[in-house]
C-alpha cells in the first residue's frame, strides 16, 4: 500500500531561502520531473496496447482494490489520482461505460454517489497489475 502525500502548508525559512540558490534542488526538480514523464508516457503505452485503460484508470482500480472497500466517494478516488472532480468524474463516466465501475447513490444523502468497482473491473486490474508494476520497475529502476 502507498503512502498518500502530505503536503504541508509551505513557509519560507531561513533554511529553505538558503537553498534557493543550491543548483542541487532545481536538479533534483528536474529529475523528479523526468521520472514522472518517464514512468506516465510508459504506462500509457503499455496499459492502453495491452488492456486498453490508461495510468489513472488504473490508479483508480488499484486504489479501490488496495483499500478492499465495497464504495468510494468521487473526492476519495480524486484524492487518490490526483484528479480534480471533474476529470474524475470524466473518468469514471469512461470506466462505468467499460463495465468496470458503477455509481450509486447515497442512502444518507441523495446529492452523494458513491463509486464500485465491478467483478469486471477487479478483472482488468488483476490483468494489468502485473503490466503497471513491470513499468514501473523498469523505468524506475526498482
Amino acid at each position: 500500500m502507498h503512502k498518500k502525500l502530505v503536503f504541508p502548508q509551505l513557509m519560507c525559512t531561513h533554511a529553505k531561502i538558503s537553498r534557493v540558490n543550491d543548483p542541487a534542488v532545481v536538479g533534483e526538480w528536474r529529475d523528479l520531473l523526468a521520472k514522472h514523464a518517464a514512468s506516465w508516457c510508459a504506462l500509457e503505452q503499455e496499459l492502453g496496447a495491452k488492456h486498453g485503460i490508461g495510468p489513472s484508470d488504473f490508479e483508480v482500480l488499484d486504489h479501490m482494490v488496495e483499500q478492499g472497500g465495497k464504495r468510494y466517494r468521487v473526492q476519495e478516488l480524486a484524492d487518490a489520482a490526483h484528479l480534480s472532480q471533474s476529470a474524475l468524474s470524466r473518468l469514471i463516466a469512461r470506466l462505468e461505460r467499460g463495465g468496470l465501475v458503477s455509481r450509486a447513490m447515497c442512502d444518507d444523502d441523495r446529492r452523494g454517489v458513491f463509486v464500485c468497482i465491478t467483478d469486471e473491473g477487479r478483472a482488468k486490474h488483476a490483468d494489468a497489475q502485473p503490466t503497471h508494476r513491470a513499468v514501473l520497475a523498469d523505468v524506475l529502476g526498482s
